[in-house]
């Protein structure tokens, strides 16, 4: 088993999600405010392209749930162990477990949905509300070709500096699966929310540069223990070809712990 250390650092702490800011994030009952999880999935992934090169850029299915936050400061202690012919990926940190990661080669085939077009524009965006998730109503696509700018900047908040990153057009995951993040954003406001788990289907690779339709689509919503949650189905389509899909969950409606 291999173990890889970094630092976690919340770099969204002035952005709309204010679950990155400690007065939020206190209010909830964190200790103060959390480091995106899509940066702890991007730290998660350094050990996978290290072990499969830019093998694992296609062909694999990923899926990570966020047990715990990250806050920033945090000593990460990943560690990635084979899996059959798969990896899992766990990071801890303050005794704890905070994530796991597992990379499956394989993907299932296309999910009918990644042909479904976006929806209308909105003219502004409404604060995120139970009554407003339409299960099975796209949200407006929107167009992303990420430079290498854009890239660099990913790598550089996991402090991934793996030669692969400078040396090829591969774009970092981190990045990909914060444009997820985007694609919840993209349609409603979100003060206060959680990213708590990820299923992604790698077909093809995401290059820097690519031309890409960002799809997304709630394919579910529920309660729990005063929580709301949904799930957004979301294609990342270059062309006709779809590179990317996701099924990303999220706390849209956090319970406030009891006083």
């Amino acid at each position: 088993m291999s173990v890889h250390t970094a630092t976690a650092r919340n770099f969204s702490a002035e952005t709309e999600n204010r679950m990155h800011s400690d007065g939020v994030a206190q209010q909830f009952g964190f200790n103060g405010a959390l480091v995106p999880g899509v940066a702890v999935f991007g730290h998660m992934t350094r050990p996978l392209v290290e072990a499969l090169g830019a093998d694992w850029f296609a062909g694999h299915t990923l899926k990570t749930r966020l047990f715990k936050p990250a806050y920033d400061g945090d000593e990460l202690a990943i560690e990635c162990e084979a899996d059959g012919a798969g990896h899992i990926v766990r990071c801890r940190a303050r005794g704890e477990l905070l994530a796991e990661l597992r990379s499956s080669p394989g993907v299932a085939p296309l999910d009918a949905m990644a042909a479904t077009p976006g929806g209308d524009p909105v003219a502004e965006r409404p604060e995120v509300a139970w009554p407003l998730i339409h299960v099975g109503e796209p949200f407006p696509a929107f167009q992303w070709q990420p430079d290498w700018d854009e890239h660099l900047q990913y790598a550089e908040q996991v402090a991934d500096d793996l030669p692969l990153y400078r040396e090829a057009d591969l774009l970092h995951p981190h990045a990909l699966l914060s444009t997820a993040n985007r694609a919840f954003s993209n349609r409603f406001l979100l003060p206060a929310w959680l990213h708590v788990g990820s299923e992604m289907a790698m077909h093809a690779p995401v290059r820097i540069g690519d031309e890409l339709e960002v799809r997304a689509t709630p394919v579910e919503k529920w309660r729990k223990k005063g929580h709301e949650f949904v799930t957004l189905y979301i294609a990342y389509v270059a062309g006709d070809v779809v590179k990317t899909e996701v099924r990303h969950t999220a706390i849209f409606s956090i319970a406030r712990k009891a006083a």
